[in-house]
């Protein structure tokens, strides 16, 4: 649209914007247009992506995308008399105030009156611009459509842009969701795929939905056309791979993924692309139970590389793989989720056997070795060491690989006996008639008898180390509570107490009573928890020679952290994505001398 007659004149003809949007085509033009330029070529209108690439670098800002939000809005229309032309100058023109909605297709208001009493769709946007010349309204967004211009006039400068990219990502997006749902050449719809992640990634965005939504878009792609040849599968899983360098993949394209893994599972995509996918699974997954399809993908995956030559060993380097060089597991969360993919691979054993008896001895190596492997992974999870289940682990890996199949009974049997073993252990059962009737159970067999008697040495082991001091070293398994915490302290002398992880439980300021009685303590990880400010100032009250302390991804806040500067000794703090503001921070660098390692990521103060 135009703002022609007197104040307006040909202003929004002036071609002075800061950034423009320009109209890029897709699908069908896009074969048409040159590849981007290479690293170092300074002309930026060669690539597609030209014009948000050069805002991107040279802002650096980063903006989270709008859903809704209040903002002013005039519509004006393009002049044909000398009164209409009148009307529609700078001196004239009428804001109203709205509350505006970007839903998937559309801009839609709250109020539907006045200027946006339709919806304005994406579709008919033309071209979206950010004004900023002389004189021109301030912290406008320009949205030219057939007819006319509407201005969107935002509080403040950064809101005028997180209108803008979110506008922009939403027009964009609407387009090639519309697109590639009607797909015609699979070679030109494998390049619009590639500049969708493109767009994602060079986005300013900071949004979940940002890399979401492509993936999405690509899933329903691939839903719907099931009659793509394996090499269109693996181009497509190649040019979405850097999407998912740092997110899961949806449901649906795990389904795609796992498909991939059962008929090619010698691809070089299995390990190229799929290899640090998984990782990233089992390394951030909180709960598979939420999302059953990243384990089935993960399970098949392992399947898949047992069918490469020599397999078992492939299988062996990458469990190796996720514990780091020094072998010590380097997630918490990766142990629990290995023996919630065995757990599945058992149950998976057993529907086959149940369904189809006679072909169980042609079952897949790596689900028969999982049976007893897996029980080993549930009882290092509980361990204090993560070294030694470690060493558990691969050791494991090297005595199946030579065990011959003794048939599904005996295994079957053999992780019930150590599963009621694991139930004394851990006082599961508090009955004492539950617990002399397993005690009875197991001695009535060989292997039982022989399981049971190894706990007893545990026991008695564990109760010496007791009388001494207790461990130095101590890490509870995922999912305890305070009273866990509490249960166990008060079950013996933790008086040598040093290294304490809490990391990945459920506890909360509330252990903070107990964590005060351990006088050596000087090594307290309390990763993602829902430990809070009121434990902080408790700890820093009593605890003067913890040296170390990770309150990464916890409730805390500035009330909390500022108690800390009482504590003298503190060495290493990490305040990984806390409510820590800029103030705070450089307070506690002042008064506490020794603090030498500090992480401070995804805070106010980085």
């Amino acid at each position: 649209m135009d703002f022609n007659g007197s104040g307006g004149g040909n202003e929004l003809h002036n071609n002075q914007f800061y950034p423009s949007e320009e109209s890029k085509p897709l699908l069908g033009e896009m074969s048409a247009q040159p590849p981007p330029p290479p690293e170092g070529n300074n002309n930026h209108k060669a690539g597609p992506c030209s014009k948000r690439s050069l805002l991107h670098s040279s802002s650096g800002m980063r903006y989270k995308l709008l859903q809704e939000g209040d903002i002013q809005v005039c519509v004006v229309k393009y002049p044909r008399t000398f009164l209409s032309k009148l009307l529609t100058s700078k001196f004239l023109r009428r804001w109203e105030p709205h509350h505006l909605t970007l839903t998937d297709s559309s801009l839609v208001s709250a109020t539907p009156t006045g200027y946006m009493e339709a919806p304005l769709s994406y579709s008919t946007i033309e071209d979206l611009q950010l004004l900023s010349w002389d004189n021109a309204p301030k912290y406008c967004v320009q949205l030219s459509f057939p007819g006319g211009t509407v201005l969107l006039q935002a509080a403040n400068s950064y809101l005028r842009d997180q209108w803008f990219h979110s506008l922009q990502w939403k027009k964009k997006i609407y387009k090639y969701r519309k697109v590639l749902n009607n797909p015609s050449r699979w070679d030109v719809v494998l390049k619009e795929i590639r500049a969708l992640v493109d767009m994602a990634l060079t986005s300013p965005l900071q949004d979940e939905s940002i890399h979401q939504a492509p993936l999405h878009i690509i899933s329903t792609l691939l839903a719907e056309n099931t009659n793509l040849s394996a090499q269109d599968h693996e181009n497509i899983i190649v040019a979405i791979a850097p999407l998912l360098e740092n997110n899961h993949p949806p449901p649906d394209l795990c389904e795609f993924f796992c498909k991939h893994c059962r008929e090619r599972p010698r691809s070089m995509v299995v390990i190229e692309v799929f290899t640090p996918v998984v990782q990233r699974i089992l390394k951030h997954n909180m709960d598979f139970g939420k999302c059953p399809r990243l384990r089935l993908f993960t399970q098949e995956y392992i399947l898949a590389l047992n069918e490469l030559n020599a397999g078992m060993e492939v299988v062996k380097k990458f469990i190796h793989s996720m514990h780091g060089p020094t072998g010590q597991c380097p997630h918490p969360r990766v142990l629990p989720n290995l023996v919630a993919v065995c757990l599945a691979a058992i149950y998976s054993c057993y529907e086959e056997f149940i369904n189809s008896p006679p072909r169980h001895a042609s079952t897949p190596t790596y689900r028969k070795q999982l049976l007893p492997m897996s029980f080993h992974f549930c009882m290092d999870a509980a361990q204090v060491d993560y070294k030694a289940a470690h060493d558990i682990i691969c050791g494991e890996f090297k005595k199946l690989q030579g065990s011959p199949y003794v048939g599904y009974s005996s295994d079957l049997c053999v992780s019930a006996v150590q599963i009621l073993c694991l139930m004394l252990e851990y006082n599961i059962i508090e009955n004492k008639d539950t617990q002399l009737q397993i005690i009875s159970t197991l001695e009535s067999t060989q292997v039982g008898l022989r399981m049971y008697e190894q706990l007893c040495d545990r026991q008695r082991e564990l109760k010496e180390l007791q009388r001494k001091g207790g461990p130095t070293r101590l890490t509870l398994p995922s999912k305890s509570t305070d009273a866990d915490l509490a249960r166990l302290l008060s079950s013996g002398s933790f008086g040598n107490l040093e290294n304490l992880s809490l990391a990945f439980t459920n506890v909360t300021s509330a252990c903070a009573e107990q964590l005060i009685k351990l006088p050596s303590l000087k090594q307290l990880n309390l990763w993602s928890t829902q430990f809070g400010d009121a434990g902080l100032r408790l700890l820093s009250e009593h605890l003067a020679c913890l040296q170390v302390l990770n309150l990464c991804e916890t409730p805390v806040t500035d009330a909390g952290l500022l108690s800390l500067s009482s504590m003298k000794s503190l060495c290493s703090l990490n305040m990984n994505s806390t409510k820590l503001t800029a103030d705070t921070y450089e307070d506690l660098k002042a008064k506490l001398p020794n603090l030498k390692e500090v992480d401070v990521r995804y805070t106010e103060a980085w």
